[in-house]
């Protein structure tokens, strides 16, 4: 059998995880109809420090009596790099090359004709792979091997795993990970699914105990916690190098807490009715509860016009707070969308430079009332951003992505989409966990012993309590020393230096060239989206992906028989929409799960997206042997805790922890609450609980102290510390 393969990208929609294969019946004089079904799916998962390499193995089966097509599809994560695609004829396993997506498409079109065989070819864009797979005879299993690499997210001192299994067909789906270095990692759990672990010869493997249905989810917990930094190299002999670098900064004092001036600015137009305004409301509760005793507040809410809870800040005391809150209570959907209005009313207060400015703007919709012109708004809130931070919260399909990101990149924040049917209640608790420390502003690499190029992010990110920052460059020259990274905290100017060795040549670390590409790729995608497409920004795509090996909108992988001659084809050259002049036209779902995915590529936001919190309202594993099985979980302080035999327990406890028990709201309980205010939402979970420290952990529990002995507080915050 001959046949070529094209595998693309395509827009992003909302989808269903896992691949899957869409048949259709091939031509021909057969008129049985074909049932193509998958068979099995095997994901094997290898942790290589801080990078997770993924080889998805799926098999279908045409189980009718006709000849059937096979349409492969696998939706990508947020920040993963292709690496190959591997199709079988019998034992012969066949890849491919990237091509220009204008040759693969010519010379696919070319071998159709000549063969007769059918095809299917798809136009691109982010996140979505399609493969042509064909002819699938009757009877007949076909493989498909997928590999991909991503950049594993941090969760506070642990690593976090995700695979999108999803929920379509009753095929086996086996997910195992396999992590060298054993020694470096305590207990995994999974906030998804029972799993079952083994240690042997310095590797720990963690296999999910099937069925598996859903999204997997995988957290490492390092046996200590992550400060400090690394770097990575990659360099090839007599060409530019590559690194990765990894800054965990210490935490700031246990009793730092930020001074905010926070806006809240909500939209309360008709089509937020309903559950989202219900919603809206509740997060609003929800955000105003986390407010400390140095913030100060204003609230805004907009439809065709707009209306203050109280002019300028109000400091966040009891009694304001009650007063804000009556005011959320009776906020009711209605009008318009004067989206101009809401961002002039929250910019119009100047930002107080001993204080962090925070505007937080919810929309479900796009400007109605006033001016219409995203670009115009966008332009507008550009001159008067100041030194505010900026977090858009898009509800739904319907807003302008164009928009809402404009604001976000100039603001210096991010922004965040939320899916229908998800609660806006997590997007925006997320965003606030992070934002309740002070952070490390203004970070900047003053010196190191080469010259980096290209670096990405290109301006460093804020960093915020649990949040690591994470660097992918070239690099020029050769040589060995710190690399100092400078940054802002509370005023006061910090200095953080890591050693790094950047040779001639180091064949090791060879994923980090594909990893920076691809979010270069990401922050030229966003540029287009947002500015507009030009020949200059497109050929740097198609170049990176080429060079790279990476799926882009210009790029596309061939598979095809060894020996197989194509004749030339008509390309169709593929041109997305200029970002400025199709502005208007940036909403729907196309629109609304690309910005989400450019954005989780490009990992350029100045501050990084909240935690996803959903976690804490699924089930968590606990150990129980080698086995997990699932149990309620609830997050406080930033932290996620799971009811383990009756006791909320902290998931980063393990049993070296040495354990003081308190009993609750004792005095030892308010003096430790005084002492660690930012822990006082945790402390205050039903009795009993558990908190873990670096070296030590606090048990609420009845039988406890009441009252700490001269000098025991100091000696048990200092383990708990880690100091």
């Amino acid at each position: 059998m001959r046949y070529a393969l094209l595998l693309a990208l395509l827009p992003l929609a909302p989808l269903a995880a896992q691949g899957w294969i869409d048949e259709r019946q091939a031509p021909g004089p057969v008129r049985s109809s074909p049932a193509v079904v998958r068979v099995g799916s095997t994901v094997r998962v290898t942790v290589d420090g801080r990078v997770a390499r993924f080889e998805v193995e799926e098999r279908f089966r045409n189980s009718g009596r006709g000849i059937a097509e096979g349409t492969y599809h696998y939706p990508m994560p947020g920040e993963a790099v292709f690496t190959d695609f591997s199709l079988f004829q019998g034992e012969m396993e066949l890849k491919g090359e990237m091509l220009p997506a204008e040759q693969a498409r010519s010379i696919y079109e070319g071998i159709v004709r000549q063969l007769k065989d059918p095809a299917l070819i798809t136009l691109v864009g982010h996140g979505l792979l399609r493969a042509q797979v064909f002819p699938i005879q009757p009877g007949e299993t076909r493989t498909v091997i997928l590999r991909y690499t991503q950049l594993l997210a941090r969760d506070g001192d642990a690593l976090h795993l995700r695979y999108a299994a999803g929920t379509r067909g009753d095929a086996p789906v086996a997910v195992r990970f396999e992590i060298p270095r054993e020694n470096l990692y305590a207990t995994p759990y999974s906030p998804t699914h029972p799993i079952d672990e083994s240690r042997q010869g310095g590797t720990l493997r963690v296999t999910i105990t099937p069925p598996v249905r859903g999204d997997v989810d995988l957290v490492l917990p390092f046996r200590r916690g992550l400060v400090g930094g690394t770097v990575l190299t990659h360099a090839q002999p007599g060409e530019d190098g590559y690194a990765l670098l990894f800054l965990s900064p210490p935490p700031a004092g246990a009793n730092a807490v930020a001074a905010r001036d926070v806006t809240f600015v909500v939209d309360i137009s008709g089509s937020m009715s309903g559950e989202k305004m219900e919603q809206a409301r509740s997060a609003l509760r929800q955000a105003l509860a986390a407010l400390g005793a140095r913030d100060r507040f204003r609230l805004i809410a907009f439809s065709s016009g707009v209306r203050h809870f109280r002019d300028g800040f109000t400091a966040a005391t009891p009694t304001a707070l009650a007063s804000a809150r009556a005011f959320v209570d009776g906020l009711n959907a209605t009008g318009g969308t004067n989206l101009q209005g809401a961002v002039d009313a929250a910019l119009d207060e100047r930002a107080d430079a001993e204080r962090m400015s925070l505007v937080f703007l919810l929309t479900d919709g796009i400007p109605s009332v006033g001016e219409s012109a995203p670009d115009k708004i966008a332009a507008s809130a550009a001159g008067r951003i100041g030194r505010h931070r900026i977090f858009t919260f898009g509800v739904g399909h319907d807003v302008n992505t164009y928009l809402l990101d404009r604001l976000a990149v100039e603001g210096r924040g991010s922004a965040t989409y939320v899916a229908p049917g998800a609660d806006v209640r997590d997007a925006v608790g997320g965003v606030m966990t992070k934002l309740s420390r002070p952070a490390l502003a203004d970070l900047r690499i003053v010196s190191a012993p080469v010259r980096f190029l290209e670096q990405a992010p290109a301006e460093l990110p804020d960093l915020f309590f649990g949040e690591e920052l994470v660097v992918l460059t070239r690099y020029r020259g050769t040589g060995e020393g710190p690399v100092v990274i400078e940054g802002t905290r509370d005023g006061r100017r910090e200095r953080f230096t890591i050693e790094a060795h950047f040779a001639p040549s180091s064949a090791r670390n060879d994923f980090i060239p594909p990893l920076w590409a691809g979010r270069r790729i990401g922050e030229l995608s966003r540029q287009i989206r947002l500015e507009g497409s030009s020949p200059a920004l497109i050929a740097q795509i198609r170049e990176l992906g080429l060079r790279h090996g990476i799926l882009t909108e210009y790029t596309a992988y061939l598979v095809q028989e060894p020996g197989m001659v194509a004749s030339n084809g008509g390309g169709l050259p593929v041109s997305p929409p200029s970002g400025a002049g199709a502005a208007r036209e940036m909403t729907g779902a196309a629109a609304f799960e690309r910005a989400r995915n450019d954005g989780g590529m490009a990992q350029s936001k100045t501050l990084a997206e909240a935690r996803d919190q959903a976690a804490t309202r699924q089930a968590i594993a606990a150990p129980r042997g080698n086995r997990t099985e699932q149990l309620a979980t609830r997050s406080a302080s930033g932290r996620i805790f799971a009811k383990r035999d009756g006791v909320w327990t902290d998931a980063a406890h393990h049993d070296s922890l040495a354990v003081t028990t308190i009993a609750p709201y004792s005095p030892a309980w308010f003096a430790l609450v005084k002492a660690r205010p930012a822990l006082a939402e945790a402390l205050g979970l039903d009795a009993p609980m558990v908190l873990a420290g670096r070296k030590a952990s606090v048990k609420v529990a009845a039988g406890g102290i009441t009252e700490w002995r001269t000098g025991a507080l100091d000696r048990f915050l200092k383990e708990f510390d880690g100091r």
